[in-house]
């Protein structure tokens, strides 16, 4: 139900109203989410909702380039952060889900995890957290329960439930990290720039694996993808300490940890 309602407003976000009746619902969606539109375009010029969902910076940012350092890839705040014990990792404090489920592959122990939620007032684009080569794609088809707080505490696997895309990639020291974006109710698709064969909301329990022979090189703090509405993304990774405390707030290009 959550999947249809999902495209259902994927529709009406879409389509392109009449300008007045456009402006009120910009307006309108603006206010009750109190977004700040100080780095972005006004409200009355984005031609449907879902391009103001998913709005372009038109100032750029200052991007944390130090080497060692690794910085947000998204507007969000964070839900959750730690070690892989045992094969689980948190999705909120007490919740706990399988990691080799929800990525399609084993990890050891020790690899650190960090949840980034994005809210319906965030930025909903993402970006390249360190100079990275993607070797894999992974998408797992599922629900699209809502991420919030409330629902991450009431749905036991949430992340494994959900939707996901899963980035399998290299840092610039040949460590294998994992970058998953998850879906979530009204995120009517995810988006890959280098990906465009990538079909998201389609079947259930689809899963598709798209491997590259080359690995695709993305440069740290350069734009990857786009949620069309707020959703989570999930890094898993070795060799790195992430450094924000739970229920803290960071942007794109600040620094959330470094390598160790």
């Amino acid at each position: 139900m959550t999947n249809f309602c999902s495209k259902m407003f994927g529709k009406f976000a879409s389509y392109p109203f009449p300008q007045p009746l456009q402006k009120w619902i910009n307006q309108g969606y603006v206010k009750i989410f109190g977004i700040d539109l100080g780095e972005f375009k006004p409200a009355q010029d984005y031609p449907t909702l879902n391009h103001l969902f998913t709005r372009e910076l038109q100032k750029e940012r200052f991007v944390d380039m130090q080497e060692d350092v690794w910085v947000s890839p998204t507007d969000s705040l964070v839900m959750a952060r730690g070690k892989v014990e045992h094969n689980l990792a948190i999705q909120i404090k007490g919740m706990s889900y399988g990691v080799s489920e929800f990525l399609g592959e084993v990890v050891e122990d020790g690899y650190c995890y960090l949840n980034l939620y994005l809210s319906p007032k965030d930025y909903h684009r993402y970006h390249a957290p360190c100079d990275m080569e993607v070797v894999e794609v992974r998408y797992f088809g599922g629900e699209l329960l809502p991420v919030n707080q409330k629902s991450l505490f009431k749905n036991h696997n949430l992340f494994i439930r959900n939707e996901r895309v899963v980035v399998v990639a290299k840092d610039q020291r040949g460590r294998k990290f994992f970058y998953v974006a998850v879906g979530a109710l009204n995120v009517g698709q995810m988006l890959l720039h280098f990906e465009p064969r990538l079909q998201t909301n389609a079947r259930a329990n689809e899963c598709i694996t798209y491997a590259y022979q080359e690995p695709v090189k993305i440069k740290k703090g350069r734009e990857m993808g786009m949620f069309k509405m707020g959703s989570t993304v999930v890094l898993i990774a070795s060799g790195v300490n992430f450094e924000l405390e739970e229920g803290r707030s960071v942007k794109f290009g600040e620094r959330i940890g470094s390598f160790v």
